[in-house]
């Protein structure tokens, strides 16, 4: 009992030795909070306390920075605009520290506004909670959400008609969707995976995992990659065949970060989102993540009350599909009666 009571003792105060230890070296790491993209930053790291160490290392992000008199420099216009991570790993005998700090790089340009006219109205059905839509060789792909109520649907333009439906089962929870090399992608919300169906038969042909995006909330492609949001400011970019994550992007405006981004559709090279329970649409360079544009469509929710009631929460403004060929934009929301063909102009 003594020797168990000596060996306490002696463990505590090698702890506490060992923590007076650490605590004597003491550093900081110095990085403006918030600049603007194309800016040079300045990165200084500085030892407050303890011993000398025997080295340090700084990175921005992944990349390791040149250090002169413990100071570099970062090139905004390699990070792109958003929060990014600027990290110091100091060397001791036997130990390494990390210092943790971040910047945050906001677009550099003031984005464009845009109205809208009414070009064409055509059916919708009420009851579909659109999470995604998708124009294709003339007809309309829309899938909807909500545990039991999540479809796959094949749409006649003109008339609304359901031509073909997937039931997704219960526990699913469905959300945006997109159409590459005769094969649906369609996204989960919070099961961590999605789904992909043969064009023709509605039939389930594949399924894949989210990796760090976590959520799956929309879905569109470019010519080479899937383009995904998740519900916060950033927009994933996927390999179409192997469903990974190869890259992304955060959004931001001069003066914000545009989160909840739900609904995507990748029209002439830019990506156009919509902003959940917001009734308005942002355009976004996929390269990085700059908003070049705002289409504000507020009087298209007052124009859908005419007609019915709607719950302002619940029953937002919600899908983008876009025809190629004739130069269409398609939008809509969650349980509209109501399918616009707008065209949109630049203020």
């Amino acid at each position: 009992m003594k020797f168990i009571k000596q060996a306490s003792i002696f463990s505590l105060l090698l702890l506490t030795l060992n923590s007076c230890g650490e605590a004597s070296y003491r550093f900081k790491l110095n990085v403006p909070n918030k600049t603007t993209l194309g800016q040079t930053v300045n990165v200084k790291f500085e030892q407050l306390n303890g011993n000398k160490i025997d080295s340090v290392h700084v990175f921005a992000g992944t990349k390791r920075l040149a250090l002169e008199n413990n100071s570099a420099t970062i090139n905004t216009t390699e990070l792109g605009v958003g929060k990014h991570p600027v990290t110091a790993l100091a060397f001791m005998p036997g130990k390494v520290k990390r210092v943790n700090n971040s910047v945050e790089v906001f677009s550099n340009k003031e984005y464009d506004n845009y109205t809208y006219k009414i070009v064409n109205t055509f059916p919708h059905d009420p009851k579909a909670f659109t999470q995604g839509l998708e124009y294709y060789n003339g007809f309309l792909y829309e899938t909807t959400g909500r545990n039991g109520q999540s479809w796959l649907r094949k749409v006649e333009i003109e008339t609304g008609k359901v031509l073909q439906q997937y039931d997704l089962s219960d526990k699913y929870f469905g959300e945006g969707m997109t159409i590459v090399d005769n094969q649906i992608f369609w996204l989960t919300w919070k099961a961590g995976k999605g789904f992909i169906f043969d064009l023709d038969t509605f039939t389930i042909v594949k399924e894949f995992k989210y990796q760090k995006s976590i959520e799956g909330w929309g879905l569109t492609h470019s010519d080479t990659q899937l383009i995904k949001s998740d519900g916060t400011n950033k927009i994933w970019f996927l390999n179409p065949k192997t469903q990974k994550e190869e890259r992304s992007i955060q959004v931001y405006t001069p003066k914000v970060t545009l989160e909840k981004l739900n609904e995507l559709e990748y029209i002439n090279g830019k990506i156009y989102a919509n902003y959940w329970q917001q009734p308005f649409i942002a355009i976004i360079n996929p390269e990085n993540g700059v908003v070049d544009g705002v289409v504000v469509l507020k009087d298209l929710v007052k124009e859908i009350k005419k007609t019915q009631k709607i719950n302002d929460g619940d029953d937002v403004l919600n899908g983008i599909a876009f025809d190629k060929e004739n130069n269409r934009l398609f939008v809509t929301g969650k349980n509209w009666g109501k399918l616009f063909e707008i065209e949109i102009i630049k203020q």
